[in-house]
Formats: structure tokens, C-alpha cells, sequence
């Protein structure tokens, strides 16, 4: 079958759904990932056909995006801060706002400064690998409570040929960390933890809530900063004197979050926005 008709079925049955670009965008995507042609390619052979199970695999996908299944999992893969990262189900897919944070911790510090880190909640490793990449004479831990996140984080890891020591602990369980962490100090400490309360699913697609772990993403209504108030005493116990603790965090509870660390004697608190424009990231140095 020539690829400009398989082009033309996604059209047809996806633009009421996405619209006609992005159709498109998910199109390309896919038969650069299955077919290993381009777009480019395309343009300059329009005939260009493929085989019977080239053809299957995109229509298995059609049906896929007809659920609205994220594309990222389709393909089993994205693009963080320039790097490719493996997804599935066990792990959220990367967001471009947590490539702010990941950029703001780097812009803080020399590349050639040794450095301890941890990022807690690693999810795929995208925070913790990018900053391996990015500051190469760090020593990088991560931190997931998921062993199935934490095997996808250590191929991500192999694949970007970085070094980072992945941890299985429960952030809230002090007694799941507490040993691990008794001789190690970091100069920085750095998370994206669940921060979307159940009152804002509203809020979010619908391809996100049908498919996306909802351990990484929801807290309950009445105890939003559970993960942020764990890894704050964490910090705490865990952080070098001066050393800083980055958080990505809920548009609406910057407030809440300054509080939290003044509270627990944090100095020279930054709240910044995102590119949109929304309170999304939290720093504070250790006293």
C-alpha cells in the first residue's frame, strides 16, 4: 500500500479528533519509527509504498490514537532537553516545563563543579540523566518508588551512556529511606512529585487520565504538599550545608509552597514561571 493513502485513512478518521496538524505530526512520527522514512523522503517519493507489515503496524496505531492513547507510548519513546528517553505505561511521559527546572538547576552551577545530586520521583530519569549528561562531573542517585519506573530510568540511563544510581524507596516512608541515604550528602536536591490535586482532573485530557500512572500525578485535595513536606524533612537531614532543593510544583500553590520552606528555615526562596507564564519551580538553599 502506498504511504499517501495510509496518510489519507489517518485523516480521515483522526482530524475531528486531533486536527488536521497534528494528525499529521503523528503520522510522520510513525512512519519514521516503523517504516525508517521521513518526511522529507516522502515529499520526494509520493509513490513510495510499504510492505504488509509496515502497513499493519500503522494501522494498529491509527486504532491506538483513535483511543486517544498518547503518541510517545505508541512509538515507546520521546525527547527530553535534546536526549531520547524510552516510555510506557509505568512512567509519565516528560513534559517541556520540567525541561525549565532541569535547565534553571544547570544554569546554577559550573559544568566542571563536582557536584552530588539526587532527584527523587525519577519516573523515566529525565531530570536525573539530563543533569548527568549536562554536568559530567556530577555523581547523580534517583530516587522512584516504582521498580518498573526504575527499570525503564536504567535503560534510559544506558541508552544516553550516563552514569546515575537508581534508588527503589518510598519518599514518605522515612524508614524505606533512612538507611540508604545515612553516609551521602547532596549539594543539591531536586523533584517532580505527584502535585495534581484530584479537584483539577478537570482540568486534563482525557488521553493523560486514561492512560498516564496516576500514582505520578494526583495527590489528595487535602494534603496537596505530602510529597513536597517529605522531601522538604528529607532535605533537610540530607541536604550539605548551602545546598539547594528544586521543586516542580502546582500552578496554584506557590504560595503554599514558600511557606512551607521558610518554615523549615530555607533561605533565598525563588519561585519562577514556566513559559506560559505559570508559577512552576521553587528553589531554596539549605542554611
Amino acid at each position: 500500500m502506498k504511504l499517501k493513502a495510509i496518510k489519507e485513512t489517518f485523516h480521515k478518521a483522526l482530524d475531528v479528533i486531533y486536527g488536521k496538524e497534528e494528525v499529521s505530526s503523528f503520522f510522520y512520527l510513525l512512519i519514521e519509527s516503523y517504516c525508517h522514512f521521513t518526511r522529507l523522503k516522502l515529499a520526494l517519493e509520493p509513490e513510495k509504498t510499504i510492505s504488509k507489515a509496515e502497513e499493519e503496524l500503522l494501522l494498529q496505531a491509527l486504532n491506538r490514537l483513535k483511543e486517544q492513547e498518547p503518541i510517545q507510548y505508541i512509538i515507546g519513546e520521546t525527547e527530553f532537553y535534546g536526549l531520547p528517553f524510552k516510555v510506557n505505561k509505568n512512567t509519565l511521559i516528560p513534559r517541556p516545563e520540567t525541561e525549565e527546572l532541569v535547565e534553571w538547576v544547570i544554569a546554577s552551577r559550573k559544568k566542571n563543579t563536582p557536584l552530588t545530586i539526587l532527584d527523587i520521583g525519577t519516573g523515566t530519569g529525565c531530570i536525573a540523566i539530563s543533569l548527568a549528561k549536562n554536568l559530567p562531573n556530577a555523581t547523580v542517585y534517583a530516587l522512584d518508588v516504582s521498580a518498573k519506573a526504575i527499570e525503564k530510568a536504567k535503560e534510559n540511563a544506558a541508552l544516553n551512556d550516563v552514569e546515575v544510581e537508581f534508588i527503589e524507596a518510598d519518599i514518605l516512608k522515612e524508614k524505606s529511606w533512612n538507611l540508604k541515604f545515612s553516609n551521602l550528602k547532596f549539594d543539591i536536591i531536586v523533584s517532580n512529585p505527584p502535585y495534581v490535586r484530584n479537584l483539577e482532573k478537570q482540568e486534563m485530557s482525557t488521553n493523560v487520565l486514561a492512560n498516564e500512572p496516576h500514582i505520578a500525578l494526583f495527590v489528595e485535595d487535602n494534603n496537596p504538599l505530602q510529597f513536597y513536606s517529605a522531601i522538604t524533612t528529607f532535605a533537610i537531614a540530607n541536604l550539605k550545608p548551602k545546598g539547594e532543593l528544586y521543586f516542580e510544583i502546582n500552578e496554584y500553590l506557590g504560595k503554599e509552597m514558600i511557606a512551607l520552606l521558610q518554615e523549615n528555615n530555607f533561605e533565598n526562596i525563588e519561585l519562577k514561571q514556566d513559559i506560559f507564564g505559570k508559577d512552576r519551580m521553587l528553589k531554596g538553599i539549605k542554611k
